[in-house]
């Protein structure tokens, strides 16, 4: 197995660490070979993010800046990019960061585990928004604290924290200089060895996939990771596809738009918000955000996990799948791209490229609904999105994905049979809520029972109808916890 050195940029110097396996965790590098305890490991599944560390890369001479978990990113992928961990933040005199003072300011520490996560957490979030002149407002901090979990403290000091450092000191990273390391290391970088393959460009990738098919493809590994972590898989030879810079790209055309394979989670559902902002929670319930910023949508979808939430609301959308070999190109809708648990179309030699997803239509009423059992960063034991286009009374088209009822994700093409070209009625409603309950045969599991996951396919149903109508206090999504609220308008002080 050949082992590629890694070079990222720390603390603004150059960093180099040789001898790294294709298969080692980032986590593990940065405690068991740089000594870089603070980063904790809590679950080892991206779960907690107690190993929350801070990547930066150089996109058009400015750098941007994304929390991930460690604990499940390959050690080889930050090769070529800034890392911030949380021994990097104060200064050499014992300065705090706003985000450590914050921290200590608003008593939001008790045990100290998962401190360095949200530490780490809320620096990301100083960069991108204090230091770009952007509020952080309370559900903003909300949002994008929902990958770190806390068991002692509570997390209302921490969401103080998280507004008051906009209220201290300003701290600022030498940019510039950080900018040109990264371009000094990009202008160094070495051919890609056996053990870990990271191309640069489409034409490198399909060849390497061609010649290496035994490789395991990863992007933003928030699940091969777990495969290492909890299954303890080796893998002797990795295929990085996330510095393709074809496949990183969204593009906007007339009837759809086309999501690199290589675009994050976070940038993909960016995209759709932008088309269909009726989205935005769906996609922040999706993950924490550290998931999602390391994730990818062609990732998601490749891997096809009958629990993921990105297929049904793709399939709802009408969403095809570009496969890509040397020999050429394959086209097809999403929900044909599955064979099995866990198993699909794709060749030896293919990889995803893209995935298109047709443009809102006029009238098109879409709601996507996820039921877990934390609100908050967990998996769905339900998922079900309806894409409906009624005219004058009358379903014209509809489009219905769902997850987590099926040894893959799925298209209801029953209940979709039953709605189309129906007027759009309560009665309607109902037999496609019955339809939806006999169309599938879930599993019982630790999530849900079959007889739950069934019940709650044909209640959604009917919660689309009332939706429809114009119902909104059964949108447990409107009810906003005195928690989330700013403490001012809350009428409560800061605890």
């Amino acid at each position: 197995m050949e082992s590629k050195t890694i070079r990222f940029v720390r603390r603004g110097e150059l960093v180099s660490v040789a001898n790294v396996p294709p298969d080692r965790t980032l986590l593990e590098v940065l405690r068991e070979d740089l000594s870089c305890t603070g980063t904790k490991e809590g679950c080892g599944e991206g779960d907690c993010g107690a190993c929350t560390v801070v990547l930066g890369e150089a996109r058009d001479g400015r750098l941007e800046y994304k929390a991930i978990n460690s604990c499940i990113r390959l050690a080889h992928s930050v090769d070529g990019l800034a890392l911030w961990t949380v021994e990097d933040l104060a200064d050499d005199d014992g300065t705090l960061h706003p985000a450590q003072e914050a921290m200590v300011r608003c008593h939001g520490s008790q045990c100290g585990f998962c401190t360095p996560g949200f530490v780490m957490s809320l620096f990301g979030m100083y960069q991108n928004h204090v230091c770009r002149e952007k509020a952080i407002t309370r559900e903003l901090a909300q949002e994008e604290l929902s990958g770190n979990l806390c068991r002692c403290t509570g997390y209302r000091p921490i969401l103080d924290a998280a507004q008051q450092m906009a209220e201290l000191p300003r701290r600022t990273v030498d940019e510039p200089a950080v900018v040109a390391k990264l371009e000094e290391l990009a202008s160094r970088r070495t051919p890609s060895v056996s053990g870990y393959l990271a191309p640069r460009s489409l034409p490198e990738l399909l060849s390497l996939r061609a010649q290496h098919p035994d490789a395991q493809i990863v992007a933003g590994c928030t699940d091969v990771g777990l495969w290492v972590t909890k299954m303890h898989m080796q893998f002797s030879r990795v295929l990085d596809v996330t510095r393709v810079e074809e496949l990183r790209r969204i593009e906007r055309y007339d009837n759809h738009i086309a999501i690199g394979a290589a675009a994050t989670l976070t940038e993909a559902y960016d995209a759709l918000i932008e088309d269909r902002p009726q989205l935005k929670t769906f996609a922040n319930r999706f993950a924490g955000l550290p998931v999602r910023n390391s994730g990818t949508l062609g990732g998601n979808v490749a891997n096809g996990s009958p629990i993921g939430d990105s297929m049904p609301l793709l399939i709802a959308l009408g969403a095809h799948v570009v496969l890509l070999s040397q020999r050429g190109h394959r086209d097809l809708p999403l929900e044909r791209f599955y064979t099995g648990y866990r198993k699909n179309v794709l060749a030896p030699d293919e990889v995803v490229a893209w995935i298109k997803v047709p443009r809102p239509a006029p009238g098109e009423l879409l709601r996507a609904y996820k039921i877990s059992k934390r609100y908050d960063d967990d998996i769905s034991a339900v998922c079900l999105v309806v894409n409906a286009r009624i005219e004058e009374g009358v379903t014209v088209q509809v489009g219905i994905g769902a997850g987590g009822v099926a040894a893959t994700p799925v298209r209801a093409l029953q209940a979709e049979a039953v709605l189309r070209g129906q007027p759009w009625t309560a009665q309607a409603a109902q037999e496609a809520a019955a339809a939806l309950r006999a169309e599938f045969q879930p599993i019982s599991d630790m999530r849900a029972s079959s007889a739950y996951r069934a019940e709650v396919l044909g209640n959604l149903m009917q919660r689309f109808w009332l939706e429809s109508q114009g119902y909104e206090h059964i949108n447990l999504e409107l009810v906003i916890p005195d928690l989330i609220r700013d403490p001012v308008d809350a009428g409560s002080s800061p605890a």
